[in-house]
């Protein structure tokens, strides 16, 4: 992700006298926030309506504060708004959420095809502002206001309704406040979208059939979700690789890797989350219901396929390749075609294609995540041809055999534990 259009150093901002006529009481309101110590408390003062007035024609800030709910219009995209794992994640939004946490509000994303629709959403009330980097000739042209974050060097910035005074002094003032990075790239890196962990070996004992210390886990799993018990081994290991306590960069946590809100959505504490065991299962009844999700993919090793992809990228992400799949008279029930058009989502005259409802993916990620697995799936000793192992047992596998690394009786331990790697937890 490192376009030319998405860099730029961005400079300190703050708020400034824009109009020759603007009212004493007016500078004297701005010079008072300059000087005040505390930029919350300067941005709470912006939104206080003077001598009993009105705080401008829509309610102003202090009716976005009331209301709990700040709406912001983006355009969908990597240097900007996109949807990471169920996560709401990307440069702008972060920005924006930040603003929000600020006015102890919470934030509401409506996404638009492009910079005029941006535009027409604000001019119709539609969102408070637009977050979302936009040429400050647009801007002026549409009798607008510049506001919040912007990058100089690009001559672009956020933009607010002219009627907005107290919002528009409220994020210039919080520009001003909150650190920027040093050289206007607001995009992470993808080198940066990586697990903190510390990997295992990704096999004991080739001999012995034994993958790991949870094999076990994987076994029970694999009875829940209705697949090869080495297919979930392959999972963990792309996943974690066999790291209990890893964490990734946007917060999933464990050896298959919940992120925060799914993990509540499958009934997992935050207490718990870590627990080897508890992940395991939680993860099995997912990629079960991900594999009904994806039932009209009539080929089960396909099916499969398609599912480990939702699990990576999120379902909504996936339907919209196999839409663009069928729109480019492709086969959707096809992974090798569906999988073309995964990796096209990274591009914008894909995610802003009228067939897209979810915009932006790290398609190569997701394409990556389901060829790895495969491919160890494989190693392990796996097929996927159709119906090779990977029917739907009816009762979770037990453990093929006992020994020191898997055992029904052996406790599962964090690689933290003093017992970890020892005799000592059977």
């Amino acid at each position: 992700m490192k376009r030319q259009e998405q860099t730029g150093r961005l400079h300190h901002a703050a708020p400034t006298l824009r109009h020759a006529a603007q009212t004493v009481a007016c500078a004297l309101f701005l010079l008072f926030l300059q000087a005040c110590t505390s930029a919350r408390e300067d941005i709470h003062s912006a939104s206080e309506p003077q001598n009993g007035g009105t705080t401008g024609a829509d309610g102003d800030l202090d009716r976005i504060v009331e209301s709990g709910e700040l709406i912001i219009a983006t355009l969908s995209g990597p240097e900007s708004y996109y949807d990471y794992q169920g996560e709401p994640v990307g440069p702008q939004y972060a920005f924006a959420e930040d603003f929000a946490r600020e006015q102890g509000v919470s934030i509401r994303v409506e996404v638009a095809r492009d910079s005029l629709s941006l535009v027409r959403m604000l001019e119709q009330g539609e969102a408070d502002m637009i977050c979302y980097q936009l040429p400050l000739d647009l801007i002026a042209h549409n009798d607008l206001r510049a506001a919040g974050l912007r990058v100089d060097s690009l001559h672009t910035s956020w933009a607010v309704r002219k009627d907005k005074p107290q919002l528009a002094a409220a994020l210039d003032l919080w520009y001003a406040n909150v650190p920027h990075p040093a050289t206007g790239n607001l995009v992470p890196e993808k080198e940066n979208l990586r697990v903190c962990r510390r990997m295992r070996a990704p096999l004991i004992s080739r001999s012995k059939g034994i993958i790991s210390t949870y094999d076990d886990l994987f076994r029970q799993a694999a009875g829940t979700a209705g697949v090869d018990w080495r297919l979930i081994a392959a999972q963990c290991y792309q996943e974690s690789g066999f790291d209990p306590n890893a964490v990734s960069w946007a917060g999933a946590k464990g050896l298959m890797q919940l992120m925060p809100g799914t993990a509540a959505y499958l009934g997992v504490s935050p207490a718990d989350i870590y627990s080897p065991a508890v992940n395991v299962d939680a993860a099995s009844r997912l990629l079960r219901e991900l594999l009904q999700e994806f039932s009209d993919i009539r080929q089960r090793d396909e099916r499969i396929k398609f599912a480990l992809a939702a699990y990576n990228g999120g379902k909504g992400h996936i339907r919209d390749a196999m839409r663009l799949t069928r729109k480019h008279r492709r086969n959707d029930q096809r992974w090798s075609d569906v999988r073309e058009y995964i990796l096209a989502l990274e591009k914008p005259q894909f995610y802003r294609d009228p067939a897209v409802r979810y915009g932006y993916m790290v398609g190569s990620e997701t394409a990556a995540y389901v060829d790895r697995i495969v491919d160890r799936f494989r190693s392990y000793g796996g097929s996927m041809s159709a119906g090779a192992g990977l029917s739907a047992p009816t009762t979770p596998q037990p453990a093929s055999r006992k020994n020191r690394f898997t055992g029904g009786s052996r406790k599962i331990l964090r690689p933290d534990d003093p017992g970890f790697g020892t005799d000592a937890a059977q």
